[in-house]
């Protein structure tokens, strides 16, 4: 008996088959094998001039979908069937999430076996748990099919009629997404948060208090809690427009900080109270999809993109469990697997007497029925995975997690210690400090957590105090006032803004990934650094959402249809009613998507476009991009005005782009000259401009010149803007490229200013020069002298680091900055990347530098330059085509003759 056993992933066959052993034929669908049309061409005959065939929806007849087969999956389904043929048990092995359900049902389908069909789900990749999947069979689940079915032609219809809106108002090729335009109004609600932020200023006193010998530590940090029992400021007691909201406080400025600083300088301190409690820290539980996407962009700087991709090779390496569930539940054979782990790594001391058990704190979770975890009856330790890179790493992390979920408690003390004073003034002062010692590490000893906040205390992190007791006195080392200002709410990072969207019940598990990817390829969001920046294309489309499709983008809506689709998943809710009920709407018929495209009213493009800064300056969203406009400048000899213009710069993020920069970018608007005179020798007019790549100086075409000729043009050097150029500083670089001479061996030596900067070009040999001025005063004897030298490769030699920076955790190479050709950049010795525009050396820290490695090294390695290849000559290539002719005739001729004969 043979059984042809399908699964998803071609990367899982081997090892699936090799768990199997004789009897069994295993391959894969390679993903889905069939989806709605993406295309009319795609679109099947008998259905085309219906006027719904454009969705692939038939929305006239129980919203019927109509499936296609991809292009590229057509030979695999043929050798699918093939393979069918000699089977005598069809084995569908896909994934156990709806995605895979809905895949199982789809190859059963267009398969259509007439042998038995069984379907079988295991959540990692091991012989036993592949043997107990076999010995465990059960149908497909149509409950799941349909929920997964019902998702997708949701997401059909809302983009397929959406989108076209957003091409007639907004831009062309721009799409729309159930959840991706959700997603998109978080990041620009956000910016909108920063762009509206006032900042606030508030002072405090920081003191240094000196318990006297004796005690360890003998110094200890304090600072000012309040005057006169009135609490002192701190930054939560404004609100985002800078206002003071908190009642009781007293609003401490500089003068009147350093005023209280003076006024208890060398007076007496004394301890007035002494509080300690018990301090327990639980552990974490097992990863889940969202937690480990989270922490691995904390960790180690992944996208969520790139996690998964790492989980999914993990995976069908049979080194972890199924990477997409929302589960935090581990089996009893993890959880023997785990605590055995802890007693042989730590001891019985950091083992609690009973198993640990975590209840998901997601609404329906379900999905894969188990954690994130080690795959296997008994774990292995990183080191004995044998993985390397970025493997290791996110395996270690998740054995880590799993191991330390079973763990004791960490357990210490807190301690607060209030200071008081009466200050010279007659003002009553009352310091408070803080510490925390831990005195059992428990599960700490395998894992600690990252922090969103990273100026926050950590779990493992201790801040010890003196022992002290009411009464005591102790004196003022150091005092004196420290400044503060508020900080403007934090741009959402992948991280973050996947927890945003789980919090907020948007979304599964296995599509954050996808979603946070899709907003940034539409070009919504880009990065800077770790944060999401919405562009202003963003706000545009965000504000036509939510004026005229408001109930789409709601998030308690589509946080709702999220729990429909799992009362389909679970067989509560029929998936025809939910989705007449989103097209048709249900009550209230104009909440349904149908009459929301047929009765737009009047949608003023324009003003979609259009965000006001103030004294008559706007942001405009146009066709080639965002800009600035301002009032018009002039008036033309008919009346008419044209207002000013300047392009955006592409990485100003919304929230830097106040009055007083788009003033600025007003100033030198692309396209405005500033006219310098006329050129001595030519007689033409010479200007200076601001071009889209810089300014630059260009003089003007003759009236005879010949079609299509250019003007000559010159960038302006660094040292150089254009509004202090002149006209004698235009014509010397107008004269570049310069002839400086030639060689002793009569070759032309040349001056020219390049991409990189500075240079001497003979013939194919260039060298660099070392500034610009040199182009235009460099001799023929100091260019022949420098190409007397040797050249030296790599434009210099070696120049040292300008700041050392730790070690990278994912290479564990030391991170140094250095100054290269293009600027400054970090290096972990294999991978080099650039300084950002607010980047500077001096203050460059550790965390910034493994932020840009990381940013740099998801990209992955450099592409080479493709191989050219050697055309074949005419009568070769003939030769070769007829030759493959001949092949092809035998073939078909032979399968001819094979199935007459069978």
């Amino acid at each position: 008996m043979t059984s042809l056993v399908i699964v998803e992933s071609p990367n899982k066959v081997r090892s699936i088959a090799g768990y199997l052993g004789d009897g069994y034929v295993v391959d894969s669908s390679i993903g889905h094998i069939r989806d709605l049309p993406q295309g009319a061409d795609q679109v099947p005959e008998k259905f085309k001039g219906q006027p719904w065939a454009r969705l692939g929806v038939d929305i006239d007849n129980g919203f019927e979908p109509v499936y296609v087969v991809s292009a590229d999956k057509k030979s695999q389904i043929t050798k699918l069937k093939k393979l069918l043929k000699d089977a005598d048990e069809l084995v569908l092995a896909t994934d156990e999430d709806r995605e895979g359900e809905a895949i199982a049902w789809h190859l059963l389908d267009e398969l259509k076996p007439k042998v038995p069909v069984k379907r079988i789900v295991f959540n990692e990749i091991t012989k036993e748990a592949i043997q107990r999947a076999i010995a465990n069979p059960r149908d497909v689940d149509m409950d799941l099919v349909d929920a997964q079915e019902t998702r997708r032609i949701l997401d059909r219809l809302y983009g397929y009629e959406i989108s076209p809106v957003l091409w007639k108002k907004v831009m062309s090729g721009l799409s729309a997404g159930r959840v991706q335009s959700v997603a998109t109004r978080l990041v620009v609600e956000r910016e909108r948060e920063r762009m509206a932020f006032r900042t606030a200023s508030y002072w405090d006193l920081e003191a240094t208090f000196d318990a006297g010998a004796g005690h360890d530590p003998r110094r200890f940090p304090a600072k000012l809690a309040s005057v006169d029992g009135a609490r002192v400021a701190t930054g939560s007691s404004f609100d985002n427009t800078g206002t003071l909201t908190a009642k009781n406080v007293v609003h401490l400025d500089e003068a009147r900080a350093g005023a209280l600083a003076d006024a208890v300088r060398g007076e007496t301190f004394s301890v007035r109270s002494v509080e300690s409690k018990p301090y327990t820290r639980k552990p974490y539980a097992p990863f889940r999809t969202t937690t480990m996407q989270q922490e691995a962009s904390r960790k180690f700087g992944f996208g969520a993109a790139r996690t998964m991709q790492v989980a999914q090779r993990l995976y069908e390496g049979g080194h972890i469990t199924y990477m997409r569930t929302d589960s935090t539940t581990l089996s009893q054979t993890a959880i023997t697997a785990a605590r055995s782990q802890v007693k042989e790594l730590y001891g019985a001391d950091y083992l609690p007497e009973k198993p640990r058990t975590y209840a998901s704190k997601v609404k329906n979770a379900q999905e894969a029925h188990e954690a994130i975890r080690p795959a296997g009856e008994k774990f292995k330790t990183p080191a004995q995975t044998g993985l390397r890179g970025d493997e290791l790493r996110l395996y270690e992390l998740i054995w880590k997690r799993t191991i330390a979920s079973q763990m004791l408690d960490a357990r210490g003390t807190t301690a607060t210690i209030r200071i008081g004073s009466q200050a010279a003034s007659g003002e009553d002062l009352e310091f408070v400090s803080s510490g925390r010692t831990i005195t059992f590490y428990g599960f700490l000893k395998a894992y600690v957590e990252s922090g969103d906040d990273p100026e926050a205390q950590g779990d493992d992190q201790q801040t010890k105090l003196p022992n002290l007791s009411e009464g005591d006195a102790v004196t003022a080392a150091e005092l004196g006032q420290a400044g503060h200002q508020t900080k403007p709410p934090a741009r959402f990072t992948e991280a973050s803004l996947i927890k945003e969207l789980e919090d907020r019940e948007i979304g599964r598990p296995s599509t954050y990934a996808s979603i946070v990817g899709t907003i940034q390829n539409r070009g919504y969001v880009y990065k800077k650094g770790t944060a999401l920046v919405p562009a202003w294309i963003a706000f545009s489309v965000t504000r036509l959402m939510e004026e005229h499709f408001g109930r789409l983008v709601q998030y308690e809506f589509t946080a709702e249809l999220e729990s429909v689709l799992d009362e389909v998943a679970g067989g509560r809710e029929d998936r025809v009613h939910v989705l007449k009920a989103f097209w048709n709407g249900e009550g209230d018929r104009d909440t349904g998507l149908k009459r929301l495209v047929e009765d737009l009213g009047d949608i003023d493009a324009r003003g979609l476009a259009t965000f006001e800064l103030g004294e008559g300056i706007a942001v405009r969203v146009g066709r080639y991009g965002p800009y600035v406009e301002g009032p018009p400048l002039t008036k033309a000899d008919d009346g008419t005005e044209t207002p000013t213009r300047a392009n955006i710069p592409e990485d100003l993020p919304p929230d830097e782009l106040t009055l007083d920069k788009a003033k600025e970018l007003l100033a030198t608007p692309a396209g405005a000259e500033n006219v310098l005179g006329e050129h001595p020798e030519t007689g033409l007019t010479v200007t200076a401009r601001n071009g889209r790549f810089g300014p630059y100086v260009t003089e003007a075409l003759p009236d005879d010149a010949p079609k299509g000729a250019k003007p000559r043009t010159a960038s302006l050097f660094q040292t150089m803007s254009i509004d202090t150029v002149t006209l004698d500083d235009a014509v010397k670089l107008l004269t570049l490229p310069r002839v400086v001479g030639t060689d002793v061996d009569g070759s032309e030596i040349t001056a020219q200013n390049g991409r990189y900067g500075p240079y001497l070009k003979k013939g194919t040999d260039s060298r660099s020069l070392e500034k610009e001025e040199q182009l235009l005063t460099l001799t023929e004897e100091e260019a022949r002298a420098i190409y007397a030298q040797p050249k030296t490769f790599g434009r210099k030699a070696a120049k040292p680091p300008l700041k050392e920076l730790g070690e990278d955790p994912v290479s564990g190479k030391p991170i140094v900055a250095k100054d290269g050709r293009f600027g400054a950049y970090v290096t972990d010795g294999e991978y080099n990347a650039t300084l950002r525009k607010d980047d500077d050396v001096e203050t460059l820290t550790h965390e910034r530098a493994v932020e840009l490695l990381a940013e740099r090294r998801a990209k992955g390695p450099a592409k080479k330059a493709a191989k050219k290849t050697t055309k074949k000559a005419p009568a070769k290539k003939a030769a070769a085509k007829k030759t493959a002719a001949k092949k092809t005739t035998a073939k078909k001729t032979t399968a001819k003759k094979a199935t007459k004969k069978s």
